[in-house]
């Protein structure tokens, strides 16, 4: 039983985008959900098997031209295809959706030819898998705030710092590395910050400690430490002290690839919901023919239509150059983030005890549910950024 999958057949889909959806969809039921207890539970190692699989398959360069060697998606259906990730493994949704929405899309709109060149056609392949490196354990949400420093030297720049949360961060073959450029007796804050493209292995780079996380144990997140790391000119993406910016404009569209995933689990919350609400019976009869329970798994269903309208509108915004667009983009972060967490909780109660217990995924649902609302920006700053732009875009100062 899916309940709540999506229905292609109530899509306007080309074929080409169809048979993706369709490969997307057997991938998530026949690879990712049957082996993601065994990811969670082994949170420890990196499935590199699966992300292998997924560069095959060409969902690591969805959004990439095909001269790159990508499949050239547009915005809606790249994000469907996260949705159906996201209902097999969340980890492994965020861990894609970070490689293409983050480090591939930044580099595909601000680095230069030669860099795209080299790049984007094995970061296609899966060859080259990214991470993007701009948080710090002082500079979270606030993260124009970071102190990674790169220093000018005769070709190039020499890094020093640390970074945290990094999603990909030990099994990445390059980072995109923020660090600030600007000097310590002149500081220019946001516009003070640049990018950088990081091979792994290079000298004075090292990882930290992988965090032991709550859920989406999937992906993994490591602290990294810079220290005396030279990286020559060439490896700059874009324009000197334009490195927020650039980290501004791949975050939002990043944030509809969070919520594609969160539709994700909040799709799997349902699925599990109504097929345990059918086969369990209390009282002589299926829990699904109590009226209270009949209102839980409508209001589930309602919230997850809602939440798809708001992320489709959202695509739609960007793909026409909407001026809304940043704005939807934290609503459909925000309304999707929370559709996961409230759906994943209520599985949780229509399992009862079982639901408790590991022995059923939505346990482990209702864990991943909640980072959603958590990374890529917190909801509550959502909150202040959505009304911040209903002002600017209605005049006001």
């Amino acid at each position: 039983m899916m309940t709540g999958r999506r229905s292609w057949s109530a899509l306007e889909l080309s074929s080409e985008a169809e048979q993706i959806l369709t490969l997307a969809r057997q991938f998530a039921e026949e690879r990712l959900q049957p082996t993601a207890e065994a990811r969670d539970a082994n949170e420890e190692r990196f499935d590199a098997a699966v992300h292998r699989e997924l560069g095959e398959l060409g969902f690591l360069a969805m959004r990439v031209p095909e001269r790159y060697d990508g499949l050239g998606l547009d915005l809606v259906t790249y994000l469907y295809v996260l949705e159906e990730l996201g209902w097999g493994d969340a980890g492994v949704a965020v861990s894609v959706s970070i490689h293409n929405s983050l480090a591939v899309s930044i580099l595909l709109r601000r680095g230069s030819d030669a860099q795209r060149e080299e790049w984007l056609p094995r970061m296609a392949s899966g060859q080259v898998l990214g991470a993007f490196s701009l948080s710090e354990a002082g500079a979270g949400t606030d993260a124009a705030a970071l102190r990674t420093q790169a220093t000018p030297t005769e070709g190039g720049w020499i890094l020093n710092g640390e970074k945290m949360w990094v999603t990909n961060g030990a099994s990445a073959d390059v980072i995109l590395m923020f660090a600030r450029t600007d000097t310590v007796d002149d500081r220019r804050g946001s516009r003070g910050i640049s990018a950088f493209l990081l091979p792994a292995g290079t000298d004075g780079l090292s990882v930290g400690r992988k965090e032991r996380k709550m859920g989406q144990r999937g992906s993994e997140t490591v602290a990294l430490s810079l220290k005396d790391v030279f990286l020559p000119q060439g490896l700059m993406i874009g324009e000197v002290n334009r490195g927020f910016s650039y980290a501004l404009e791949g975050l939002e569209a990043g944030r509809l690839g969070i919520a594609a995933g969160a539709l994700g689990i909040a799709s799997a919350a349902v699925d599990a919901a109504f097929e345990y609400a059918d086969t369990r019976r209390q009282f002589g009869r299926s829990l699904r023919e109590f009226q209270g329970m009949e209102f839980k798994l409508g209001d589930m269903v309602t919230r997850l239509e809602a939440a798809r309208g708001l992320l489709e509108r959202a695509a739609a915004a960007h793909t026409l150059g909407d001026p809304r667009a940043r704005r939807l983009s934290s609503v459909a972060k925000l309304f999707a983030s929370e559709t996961a967490m409230t759906n994943a909780r209520e599985a949780v109660q229509v399992f009862g005890g079982y639901g408790y217990s590991r022995e059923y995924p939505v346990e482990r649902l209702f864990r991943d549910a909640k980072v959603t609302e958590i990374y890529e920006g917190a909801n509550e700053m959502h909150r202040s950024l959505i009304a911040r732009q209903l002002y600017r875009e209605r005049g006001y100062v």
